[in-house]
């Protein structure tokens, strides 16, 4: 997901895509080890998604107050 349209998202509906993708990269993560995973990309982009997540939300945390 680009993080132009993750800025666009409200504070809670990132906290749910972030547990969401994060219990997909566990499944994936298992996948993997009983090699059933037949494209290894797609955890490479969700650990990318994750972090862009987490990025923001820290922006947030950080913002001074107006």
């Amino acid at each position: 997901m680009k993080i132009k349209e993750l800025r666009q998202k409200p504070a809670k509906e990132l906290k749910e895509l972030l547990e969401e993708n994060r219990h997909k990269l566990g499944q994936l993560k298992f996948s993997l080890a009983s090699r059933k995973l037949k494209n290894h990309r797609e955890i490479r982009e969700l650990r990318r998604d994750i972090a862009r997540i987490l990025t923001l939300s820290g922006e947030e945390k950080n913002e001074p107050e107006k």
